[in-house]
């Protein structure tokens, strides 16, 4: 039934966000999260455009679940069994949450980085300071031309298997990262080890084959390194 007045307009909203938080684990993670997140921003004395950007993207995150639940709901009322397109609608639902809990995650980082490299530069005994907003870029773009070329070829599913392979792509990214921030010589080999451990074990899983590690280090090491050399 339509709601009368603006008040019981408003209940049906306020009923349906407690229904929602009160079924959807998820939900009550996130909105956890971004209590904890605003309380720390009061704690560090973040500006007020920081706390602006911190709110908006919980917010969002908030926003698409709500979206996403919703649609589940639909979904499940219109085809109880299963369908393909049934399931392909909450894929893709959740996929929106996705992207914009990634979302939310880049406006939390810009938005803290300054407030906690300088102490990690101190303990690092760096001079210069160390910029994270091209790594983290580098990062970024490395992840989705990942998934534009799994996209495109169409081998494979988006975790497991495919061409090229998204860990060898990301982790080769962040040892790049770290080699031409000369951090030292010893952190940049182990973290060049680690990238090379996670693409070994992508292998024996038998996940992934040769040709496509290769191809995700590839992707990994010449983006980022090519990023460095255009902006740094």
């Amino acid at each position: 039934m339509k709601p009368d007045n603006w008040v019981d307009s408003l209940n049906c909203a306020i009923e349906g966000i407690l229904w929602a938080t009160s079924s959807q684990r998820h939900l009550r993670y996130q909105f956890f999260a971004a209590v904890v997140v605003l309380l720390l921003a009061l704690f560090l004395g973040l500006s007020a455009l920081d706390f602006i950007l911190l709110t908006f993207a919980a917010t969002l995150v908030l926003f698409a679940e709500l979206i996403n639940t919703a649609l589940e709901v639909v979904v499940d009322l219109v085809s109880p069994e299963f369908h393909p397109l049934a399931r392909r609608a909450k894929d893709v639902a959740a996929g929106a949450v996705l992207v914009a809990s990634l979302g939310a995650a880049i406006m939390g980082f810009f938005a803290f980085s300054h407030y906690l490299f300088p102490p990690l530069e101190t303990e690092l005994g760096r001079s210069a300071p160390i910029d994270p907003i091209l790594p983290f870029i580098s990062l970024l773009i490395v992840v989705i031309i990942v998934v534009l070329t799994k996209a495109r070829i169409g081998r494979g599913r988006p975790l497991s298997g495919g061409m090229p392979s998204g860990h060898s792509a990301a982790a080769f990214s962040v040892a790049t990262s770290v080699l031409l921030a000369q951090i030292g010589l010893v952190i940049s080999l182990l973290v060049v080890l680690i990238a090379v451990l996670v693409s070994v074990s992508r292998y024996q899983l038998r996940i992934h084959s040769v040709k496509e590690l290769i191809a995700g280090a590839g992707i990994g090491t010449a983006t980022t390194l090519i990023l460095y050399l255009m902006f740094n």
